[in-house]
């Protein structure tokens, strides 16, 4: 029994390690200033794939040249893409885009003003997780488990010190009892004594 809680304590721990460590990488990041992006799309294959979890971090326009990689809201639907920029007008502050896996350039060019940032780093496959951890209903089942992977790790350990603390407040109270019983029993031991006194002292007169 003892080693199977070794193990779950183990297992435990190991799940919330990882989901501390998935809370840092998404959370964590937007305190350094980047917002996190996941890749839906392959046209910008192999550079990003399907999956990754892009952090973008805001820059100032003018430093954007041509070959950065660039992330902003494609359209009214506030769709978020992140193509390369081919050519830059200045003039008309517009950047103009293309997938590295797409033949053809982006039809229409990204005004500065739709720019969100440059990507600075990747993280494969992370942007699955984060999709789900950050949406309903992987939202809630995250919160769930968390909930009682923690209770799981804790509470056995708080239940036994709950059990010791009672114990030993009992036992003060065993021990009285006793005290009590023992001084009762001194009494009526006494009480004994003193008839059995009595009792021979009266059987002495009547004899005489």
């Amino acid at each position: 029994m003892t080693k199977l809680k070794k193990i779950w304590n183990i297992a435990s721990t190991v799940l919330v390690a990882l989901m501390v460590f998935c809370a840092v990488f998404l959370m964590g990041s937007r305190i350094l200033g980047y917002q996190c992006y996941t890749v839906i799309s392959g046209s910008m294959q192999p550079e990003y794939m399907v999956g990754d979890l892009l952090y973008v971090k805001d820059v100032d326009t003018s430093s954007i040249k041509v070959g950065d990689d660039i992330t902003f809201v494609l359209n009214e639907e506030l769709v978020v893409a992140t193509h390369r920029v081919v050519r830059v007008d200045t003039e008309n502050q517009r950047f103009y885009t293309k997938g590295i896996a797409n033949e053809l350039d982006d039809s229409s060019p990204v005004h500065f003003n739709n720019v969100i940032g440059v990507p600075k780093f990747s993280v494969p496959k992370l942007g699955y997780v984060a999709n789900f951890i950050q949406h309903p209903p992987g939202m809630y089942i995250t919160i769930g488990v968390g909930i009682a992977l923690i209770l799981a790790v804790f509470l056995p350990d708080m239940i036994v010190k709950k059990k010791k603390q009672d114990e030993e407040n009992e036992t003060p109270d065993i021990q009285t009892e006793i005290d009590k019983t023992s001084q009762e029993n001194e009494r009526l031991r006494e009480e004994v004594e003193k008839l059995r006194a009595q009792m021979t002292a009266n059987d002495s007169k009547n004899a005489k």
